[in-house]
């Protein structure tokens, strides 16, 4: 779902993206703008669910004045402070969380944020940027096999939410997989650059997601009455899930810095041996440059200047006194 598709459903200038009647067995009927203000409770277990774009204008009067939500509360759900998290007002559950952002161009750590109210009789959720967890729980709604009730609409939410992760974990885990698989030789610069970039996204999903976690016990163990046993078991599971996930993302990350390190070092250990083989290569030359340095100064009295085999013999020299060295180095183990 990209930002063109789900802003078209934003009809007349008013903030609603969607919204259902829940009817209790899975599935909901669609309700526009205008019949949202009208809508009250019916029999049975019905429950309204409107997905808003909080940036919209007068959001955050109609959240006041039309549902009644405190000021400070309809503040939160249409600010830009979207670190998770999660409380209970009254009979009411408030929360803030993160999803990835799966948008097109986007990096896994660019986080969107979703701001979920409800009564137990309505539920809100607020998105100022295009998220696909909801469009998910809405196409199961619309095919009769969605959530029933306020509880199960925030379950079916989180839940999503989490488990999106799961794709963008498998993907750096392919990715180490493959820069392990390939010839560190070839291009290290090249596999430093995409190393450093699995270690950045690793560092923001645990810097995003690990505040989630504090927010889903949250929900968990605070959530109004309307919230069910069953709901808390299924947000049980989500923070298994998730720890398990920012588990995953920590072991990524060891292994990127396992495999930098490598690469580092091998690289050290190339420069290394190239300076220690210069080091050698100096030591051999020398003492030659100084045999030849000092037959080469330009004063009277030079033997050999008038012998045509004086030549011969330095050259014979110099050879002899390479050898030497190799030998002195061979012993010495420094070759």
């Amino acid at each position: 779902m990209n930002a063109a598709s789900e802003s078209t459903d934003a009809i007349d200038d008013t903030p609603l993206l969607f919204a259902r009647v829940l009817d209790g067995q899975g599935g909901g009927r669609t309700i526009d703008w205008a019949e949202i203000q009208q809508w009250r409770p019916g029999p049975g277990a019905q429950v309204l669910w409107m997905h808003l774009c909080r940036n919209r204008p007068g959001v955050y009067e109609w959240l006041q004045d039309h549902v009644g939500i405190p000021e400070p509360t309809a503040e939160l759900l249409t600010s830009d402070q979207t670190r998770p998290r999660a409380f209970r007002e009254g009979n009411a559950l408030v929360a803030t969380l993160r999803g990835i952002n799966f948008n097109p161009g986007a990096e896994p750590e660019d986080m969107v944020s979703m701001q979920v109210w409800s009564d137990g009789v309505r539920v809100i959720t607020l998105r100022r940027y295009p998220l696909q967890t909801p469009r998910q729980i809405l196409a199961q709604i619309d095919c009769g096999t969605g959530p029933g009730d306020a509880g199960a609409v925030v379950t079916a939410l989180t839940e999503a939410m989490v488990t999106r992760m799961s794709q963008s974990i498998v993907d750096m885990n392919e990715h180490i997989d493959l820069l392990e698989d390939m010839d560190m030789e070839d291009d290290p610069e090249a596999m430093l650059t995409k190393i450093a970039t699995i270690r950045r996204n690793c560092l923001g999903l645990k810097r995003h997601m690990g505040p989630q976690h504090v927010a889903l016990e949250a929900i968990s163990r605070d959530a109004p009455p309307w919230f069910e046993d069953h709901d808390r078991r299924e947000i049980a599971e989500t923070i298994d899930r998730l720890r398990r996930y920012l588990d995953d993302i920590d072991v990524s990350k060891e292994s990127a810095v396992v495999l930098m390190d490598e690469l580092r070092t091998r690289a050290l250990s190339s420069n290394e041996r190239a300076t220690y083989m210069l080091t050698i290569v100096a030591g051999i030359f020398l003492p030659l440059g100084f045999l030849t340095g000092l037959l080469g100064i330009n004063v009277g009295g030079m033997p050999g200047v008038n012998d045509g085999d004086a030549f011969w013999w330095v050259t014979a020299v110099c050879i002899a006194i390479i050898a030497l060295l190799l030998i002195i180095f061979k012993r010495l183990k420094w070759l």
